[in-house]
C-alpha cells in the first residue's frame, strides 16, 4: 500500500470513527431517555451484565473510568431504580458487592432485544474472518480507551 493511499485511508477512518462514536453516544442517549435513565447508568448496567458475578464499586469504577465517588452515585441511582442490589461479601464482610436485579435487567434487555435484530443483520453481512478482525479491533480500542482515561485523570485540567 502506498503512503498516500494509507494516509487517505487513515483520514477516512478518522472521519468515520468520529461519526460512529457520535452516533453511538446519541444512540445510548436515546436508549437512556426511553428507559428514564442517565446515559452513564445504561453503560454501567451493560458493563455489570457483561461480567460474571457481583462486582465491587471499586471494580465498577475501574471498568467505567469513573472515580469511586461517581461510581458510588451510579450504583445509588441504579439501586434506587431497582436495577441492582448491594450486599455484604460473605468472604470479606468489609466489602460490598453490587448485583444486577433480574427484573430490572429484563426491562433493559427487552429494549435491546427489540433493537438487536437490526444489529444482528448488520453483523450477518460479514465473514467469520471479518468478525474476528472487528472483535480484535474493538477489544484493542477498549483497552486503549481505558489507558487514555487513566492518563487523562492524572493530568491537570486545562485553564
Amino acid at each position: 500500500m502506498t503512503d498516500s493511499r494509507r494516509a487517505r485511508l487513515y483520514e477516512e477512518l478518522s472521519r468515520e470513527s468520529r461519526r460512529y462514536l457520535a452516533a453511538y453516544v446519541l444512540f445510548n442517549q436515546a436508549i437512556a431517555d426511553h428507559l428514564g435513565l442517565h446515559p452513564t447508568d445504561v453503560q454501567g448496567l451493560s458493563l455489570l451484565t457483561a461480567e460474571p458475578g457481583p462486582l465491587t464499586v471499586k471494580r465498577i469504577a475501574d471498568m467505567t473510568g469513573l472515580t469511586t465517588g461517581s461510581a458510588t452515585r451510579l450504583v445509588d441511582r441504579l439501586e434506587r431504580d431497582g436495577y441492582v442490589v448491594r450486599s455484604i461479601d460473605q468472604q470479606d464482610r468489609r466489602r460490598v458487592l453490587v448485583t444486577p436485579v433480574p427484573e430490572g435487567i429484563a426491562r433493559v434487555t427487552a429494549v435491546w432485544d427489540e433493537l438487536g435484530q437490526a444489529w444482528q443483520a448488520l453483523l450477518d453481512g460479514h465473514t467469520e474472518d471479518e468478525l474476528e478482525v472487528i472483535t480484535q479491533h474493538m477489544r484493542r480500542a477498549r483497552d486503549l480507551s481505558h489507558s487514555q482515561m487513566r492518563r487523562l485523570r492524572t493530568r491537570p485540567k486545562p485553564d
